[in-house]
């Protein structure tokens, strides 16, 4: 398979960016190899979304562009090439049912990432492309800066062989979750070859906090407010849910929130967050809710009315923080407790000391500067013949399906040029 005669288009890294690349230069007319170093291809889509896959999301262009960083302004074309209606047909016709979600997130009917995997590696089989895996790329073969092939070497050899390319695709994803093969080689590709590389750092990643709450561990706020604080200042908030962990929080909110707080704590600022258990109500309003429980519990003990207000696993925490005792009587629940207790509800406030690192970060945030990229057809200002997809470039986005589709559109882009490139033909 590794002969002498160029390939149209190698792709390195079998993963979303990299499958749809493969399918779609293929589908056009080019003689394609995808190289994968792991056992079998897309790995990490095979776990994406706790095994489910949030495929994509169905809002419009330009909510979606809001929803990502640094330049979603780059990411025009791609989308406009191939966007979400597109990757739901196609699953759709490879015998991949999909179903619509709170926030307009888009699953497989099945519940399991693992059908989207084998769909779109059956897809891009189909279309014509080869898959080979256990092959490590070692590095790009770059002659007066135009690709000609690439080095690789096969499990089991020992000594890397040449396969000659008129045109590669770098789609091997970022840092995060390395046990299924996202090291960042692409990274190292890139910069060897003269691509800056702007800073990587996890993203969509859990905080650690002072204090933790070891009582609470386990259970999930829904419907809170979370706000972020740099420095003492209001920087960000979030509503939705926050979840406790052993070594501080997790959660939809919190993970939306940790691109601001990884850059932040780099940065050597003081972080911290806020939840408001109780977003719906105002303070007048919240108080007016007390007085009731009080009046409803006169005979009662705090904690009977802590567990009017609370999950259970709080009624310690916020017990231990106010200097309650729970078989205490409700009167003793007056003056400055009664206004700490309104203070806690409306601001339960973290020191947020770290963050979890690349082995549970859901995205990598950096990567290839897009100075360096053509978002026309995603080739590199840099290299001739290069072009480069999915997590290796320099976005990354919030929850809710837009990763994903940052893959599945600037691959689907990248195969298309690169297919055209090879062949000498005008893109269709």
């Amino acid at each position: 398979m590794l002969e002498a005669t160029p390939w149209d288009v190698v792709v390195v890294g079998a993963g979303p960016a990299g499958l749809l690349a493969a399918g779609r230069a293929a589908m056009l007319g080019a003689r394609v190899l995808l190289l994968e170093k792991m056992e079998k291809p897309a790995r990490k889509l095979r776990i994406t979304g706790k095994g489910r896959a949030n495929i994509t999301n169905m809002k419009p262009l330009e909510a979606q562009l809001q929803e990502i960083q640094p330049e979603p302004r780059f990411l025009r074309q791609a989308f406009q090439a191939f966007f979400n209606r597109d990757i739901v047909a196609l699953l759709e016709a490879q015998g991949v049912p999909t179903r619509i979600e709170r926030g307009e997130r888009v699953f497989p009917a099945s519940g399991l990432a693992w059908d989207v995997a084998d769909a779109l590696v059956t897809w891009a089989e189909a279309q014509g492309a080869e898959i080979l895996p256990h092959t490590r790329v070692e590095g790009l073969v770059i002659q007066d800066g135009v690709l000609t092939g690439l080095e690789v070497v096969r499990k089991g050899e020992k000594r890397a062989q040449l396969i000659a390319a008129r045109c590669a695709i770098l789609a091997t994803g970022g840092c995060s979750y390395p046990r299924t093969g996202s090291t960042g080689d692409g990274h190292r590709f890139a910069e060897a070859t003269g691509h800056r590389i702007e800073a990587l750092r996890p993203s969509l990643v859990r905080f650690e906090t002072r204090p933790v709450h070891a009582a609470a561990q386990g259970l999930t706020l829904r419907n809170i407010q979370v706000t972020l604080w740099i420095d003492g200042k209001k920087h960000a908030t979030e509503f939705g849910e926050a979840e406790f962990t052993a070594k501080g929080l997790a959660g939809a909110s919190i993970l939306r929130l940790s691109r601001l707080v990884v850059d932040a704590l780099a940065a050597g600022r003081k972080v911290a967050v806020t939840l408001d258990l109780k977003p719906a109500l105002d303070p007048a309003k919240l108080e007016a809710r007390l007085q009731r429980d009080l009046e409803a519990h006169a005979r009662g003990t705090c904690g009977a009315l802590l567990r009017s207000l609370l999950p259970l696993s709080l009624i310690g925490v916020f017990g231990e923080a106010l200097g309650l005792d729970a078989a205490a009587p409700v009167a003793k629940l007056q003056g400055a407790k009664r206004k700490a207790l309104l203070a806690l509800l409306k601001e339960l406030r973290f020191e947020v000391t770290g963050h979890g690192g690349w082995e549970e970060a859901i995205v990598t945030a950096g990567g290839v500067s897009l100075k360096d990229i053509d978002p026309r057809t995603m080739a590199s200002r840099k290299v001739e013949g290069l072009h480069v997809a999915g997590e290796v470039l320099d976005l990354d986005a919030n929850t809710g399906g837009y990763n994903l589709q940052i893959a599945f559109s600037t691959g689907w882009l990248a195969g298309e040029a690169a297919a055209c490139k090879a062949l000498g033909v005008l893109k269709p």
